[in-house]
């Protein structure tokens, strides 16, 4: 099966390797690319937090140019959202690393049980990206606990000429499309012409990571919009 991934890179790179070692076809097309600004991770450092919080490995990216000024903070408690961005934290060297369960909501969730005591506040240094669901944030608010953002990252459109991406699909059209966040499917969709939509993707299965990502999909009658029943990309591959 020939598959387009859409996440920016080098997440794409990853998919595509593991989409190869299946037996797919991978085509690359990033739709955003990330501009990091880790200085912000070092001011919101300097204040007193009892955790971290990351709901994207982007911002564990963001860090790579840092990490020499990390030293202080490895060992302070770092709340992922997910498995994959735990890991990149593991690997970026902090000791005290907590998985979630693969959403902003859940992550929230998270911190909220495993606090010293419910009467007990957390303050948390979130480091966060550009732009974002306000799931999480919101969740920590309604349960009373401190969060303080440090955006540490920001998801640019990467600027593609006129008629590029119909072209592609024109000349190598795949079978599916992989679509990771609402961001980038919304700037999928931006590239493709509304007049071109309906003839191009006709028959392409549009694959969503999760209900939010699949609502920057256009209702245009396409032949197959699925969503994942987990936000993991094995459930995603799972669809294919």
């Amino acid at each position: 099966m020939r598959v387009l991934v859409t996440r920016p890179q080098p997440s794409a790179a990853a998919t595509a390797a593991r989409l190869e070692a299946m037996g797919h076809e991978a085509i690359i097309l990033p739709m955003m690319e990330a501009i990091h600004s880790p200085e912000a991770a070092m001011d919101i450092f300097a204040f007193h937090h009892d955790a971290i919080a990351v709901t994207s490995a982007e911002a564990i990216r963001a860090l790579m140019t840092i990490r020499d000024q990390l030293t202080p903070h490895l060992q302070t408690p770092v709340f992922c959202v997910g498995a994959a961005t735990a890991e990149a934290a593991r690997q970026l060297g902090f000791q005290s690393v907590i998985a979630g369960p693969g959403t902003g909501t859940g992550l929230a969730q998270l911190i909220v049980d495993t606090r010293p005591s419910p009467h007990n506040g957390v303050n948390l240094a979130y480091l966060a990206g550009l732009p974002r669901s306000a799931g999480f944030e919101t969740a920590l608010q309604e349960a009373g606990l401190a969060c303080s953002v440090a955006e540490v990252y920001r998801m640019s459109p990467i600027p593609y000429a006129p008629g590029d991406v119909e072209s592609l699909l024109e000349s190598r059209r795949p079978d599916a499309v992989l679509f990771y966040s609402h961001e980038t499917a919304r700037a999928f969709f931006d590239l493709v012409a509304p007049a071109a939509q309906i003839l191009t993707l006709r028959d392409i299965r549009l694959l969503c990571l999760s209900d939010h990502v699949a609502a920057a999909v256009l209702p245009q009658g396409f032949a197959t919009v699925a969503v994942a029943t987990k936000p993991s990309e094995a459930s995603l591959f799972a669809l294919l």
